[in-house]
């Protein structure tokens, strides 16, 4: 009995084996080539930055770390050339993911080059040269002089001085980091309209330029800041015009146009004496006054008024009989 259940438990491991392939082979952990690199010229350096690769060429995880050698050599040469005669640079900073590194411009102004970047494994296997970026590196820009913010009533105006054809301005608020790029522009004068009033604003601009193979930007100005307060009141009213009413006058004018407008202040005098203060209109342009006197002749004005309050001149005077 014993010699048939040992039968029956060896022809059922042997059935539950399955068969031994082919052993791979040892995993190379080779990293993959970088396929972002950028490089612009920034002030008297050229300024290259690409991201590392995370994955081997099997697509294993690297795990071990890496070094980046940066070649930099003529443009319009078969690229076999190049790689013998690029000069390389090796002490590229990989400890974080994106990699940032700067080269002395000076020996390749009035030239276009070409910039590549390849990443060796600790066993200086490489999948080779990254994209290759073509650059025509220019005598550096001098950056904007003069930098000036001043408060107008539409926000913030930025005035320099500078030959470069194309600006860009970055803005920081107080207690940010680092600055925003704001906007640019080929003047050189820029009024930063999303202001808001009491906050503090730090501004610095760069000369840029931007065609072909050029990439290139100046050294940023020294930043600039301004706190800005709203001292700028509505436009005047115009229009004002008088209706005489039995028992009153009625009043109205065109709107002040202004976004922080919160209403109007109407002025009456009897005849020739200085106007006085009668009311205010906060919900529109028009005013019934019933404080008249009928036979006598009164004359009006009005002025418009914002949050804070900033007060406008008042409007031209009308005169008008009551009834």
């Amino acid at each position: 009995m014993w010699r048939a259940w040992f039968a029956v438990a060896a022809a059922l491991l042997s059935a539950g084996c399955g068969s031994i392939g082919q052993p791979l082979p040892p995993a190379l952990h080779t990293p993959q080539r970088v396929l972002d690199l950028s490089a612009a010229e920034h002030g008297d350096k050229i300024l290259v930055q690409f991201t590392l690769p995370t994955r081997t060429t099997e697509n294993l995880l690297i795990q071990k770390p890496v070094t980046a050698e940066l070649g930099i050599g003529p443009a319009s040469t078969p690229f076999d050339l190049w790689e013998a005669n690029a000069k390389r640079f090796t002490d590229i900073p990989t400890a974080k993911p994106a990699v940032k590194y700067e080269v002395p411009a000076a020996a390749w102004i009035g030239k276009d080059v070409v910039i590549a970047v390849r990443i060796l494994s600790d066993k200086d296997r490489t999948a080779g040269w990254s994209n290759q970026v073509t650059l025509s590196v220019i005598t550096p820009l001098a950056p904007p002089a003069g930098l000036d913010p001043q408060a107008v009533p539409e926000g913030i105006r930025l005035t320099w001085q500078g030959a470069a054809p194309m600006y860009r301005i970055f803005r920081r608020v107080d207690g940010d980091e680092n600055a925003a790029t704001l906007a640019e522009t080929d003047r050189r004068t820029y009024t930063d309209t999303t202001i808001e009033y009491l906050k503090t604003y730090h501004y610095s601009v760069e000369a840029f330029r931007a065609a072909g193979d050029v990439r290139a930007s100046s050294e940023r100005t020294p930043e600039a800041g301004i706190t800005p307060k709203d001292v700028w009141p509505p436009p005047v009213p115009t229009g004002l015009a008088a209706i005489a009413s039995p028992g009153r006058v009625e009043l109205a004018w065109d709107p002040s146009v202004a976004p922080d407008l919160a209403g109007y202040n109407i002025y009456r005098v009897e005849g020739q004496g200085p106007l006085m203060k009668i009311g205010e209109m906060r919900e529109g342009p028009s005013y019934s006054d019933h404080g008249v006197v009928p036979g006598k002749t009164y004359r009006y004005a009005v002025s418009a008024f914002d949050q804070i309050p900033n007060e406008s001149e008042r409007s031209a005077p009308v005169s008008i009989q009551a009834q």
